[in-house]
């Protein structure tokens, strides 16, 4: 006969919060489970009022655990989304792993971090556990643009010094920069005509948007850059010369100087292309997030260096070439750092992570505690 394997609070609640679907403005549920676990600890919670504002059936969420000693106080933050859903959940733990057997994604990110930031706030209550303050912040949309944590007031949060658990990489990631990424949408305006009578007497603006296309940097252009149109959108029957077509495409640097030079290098090409094609161009560029880079010696670097090592890793700090939370608070003018937290093959139907990273990131948090309490 098979032995059941043997779980723990954050696994258990991990894989409560894994069978509950969140797509992005879909966050109700999730939110109730967590604010559940957080009055079953004696925490006070509140929500705010954005959730209707930004299209979701969830705010913010912010809980305070008052410092009872010196020091530097914390806040922590994960989102209650995760991508959208192309099958069942079905979470399943298999020697060890937390897997997905329904044919879509699993959900660790971020609902690994949910669950152990309501782990170590339990442990903190239950230890008594000396502490500078703690916040716990719960955010919506985070991925489809970082849409809740845009919409909380962070003049709310009395810690200027945050973390964020949203890296799939193995425990000891730290990451210390993030780019900036401005977003574009290039509207080709051209003239319908039937392509099989009168071809000549259209103006093709899919052809404006190819010739467009090929002309851009797109890729890996430098080691802190690239670029990527991801949507093309346009026509309207194959019998007719299509009259408009859009392009969506972004550019990503740890350069702000490389983002503005490569974005204009996109939109010149989009406008010779038009000019070409006898077409007109419309344009809307918009920035997505704004990057942030941290020194090694940086506070919030340091106390994660730190809490790390108490917890048996060796910290390994590097780029990213994504965008978390972490981007909206040091745009705010906190301090907020990205941590690795062992999910792996994350937005895939192989999305994954093991029941010992989760107790792990456990006393990695209880170590940052610790770090900023004997930091003050």
């Amino acid at each position: 006969m098979e032995q059941p394997q043997l779980t723990s609070r954050v696994v258990d609640l991990f894989l409560d919060l894994c069978a509950i679907p969140s797509p992005p403005g879909q966050e109700r549920a999730v939110a109730d489970r967590i604010t559940r676990e957080l009055d079953a600890i004696g925490l006070e919670w509140d929500e705010d009022g954005c959730g209707p504002a930004i299209g979701s059936t969830a705010g913010n969420v912010l809980c305070r655990l008052p410092g009872n000693v010196e020091g530097v106080p914390i806040f922590l933050c994960a989102h209650f989304d995760t991508v959208p859903l192309d099958g069942d959940l079905e979470p399943v733990l298999d020697d060890g792993i937390v897997r997905n057997a329904g044919g879509t994604i699993l959900g660790a990110d971020d609902k690994s971090a949910l669950a152990v930031m309501v782990e170590a706030a339990r442990r903190i209550v239950e230890e008594g556990r000396p502490h500078a303050g703690v916040e716990l912040l719960f955010t919506p949309m985070e991925e489809i643009g970082l849409v809740g944590a845009n919409a909380f007031d962070a003049t709310r949060l009395q810690a200027r010094v945050g973390y964020v658990y949203d890296q799939a990489a193995p425990i000891g990631d730290v990451v210390v920069g993030s780019p900036t990424a401005q977003e574009l949408e290039l509207t080709f305006v051209g003239r319908a005509a039937h392509a099989g009578m009168y071809p000549e007497e259209g103006r093709s603006a899919v052809l404006a948007a190819a010739r467009a296309i090929v002309d851009m940097p797109l890729g890996r252009i430098d080691e802190v850059t690239s670029a990527n149109v991801g949507l093309v959108r346009g026509g309207t029957a194959r019998n007719v010369v299509p009259e408009r077509c859009s392009l969506e495409a972004e550019v990503r640097s740890h350069d702000d100087a490389r983002v503005t030079e490569v974005v204009q290098q996109i939109v010149d090409a989009a406008a010779f292309a038009a000019s070409l094609s006898e077409c007109s161009l419309e344009t809307r560029v918009e920035q997505k997030y704004r990057g942030y880079r941290f020194r090694d010696d940086d506070l919030p670097v340091r106390l994660a260096v730190e809490a790390l090592a108490q917890a048996g890793y060796t910290a390994r700090l590097g780029l990213s070439g994504g965008a978390a939370d972490a981007n909206v608070f040091n745009a705010r003018g906190l301090q907020c750092v990205n941590l690795a937290n062992g999910m792996t093959d994350i937005h895939t139907p192989d999305e994954r992570i093991a029941i010992e990273d989760l107790e792990r990131m456990v006393d990695v948090t209880l170590a940052l505690v610790d770090a900023a309490r004997e930091a003050g």
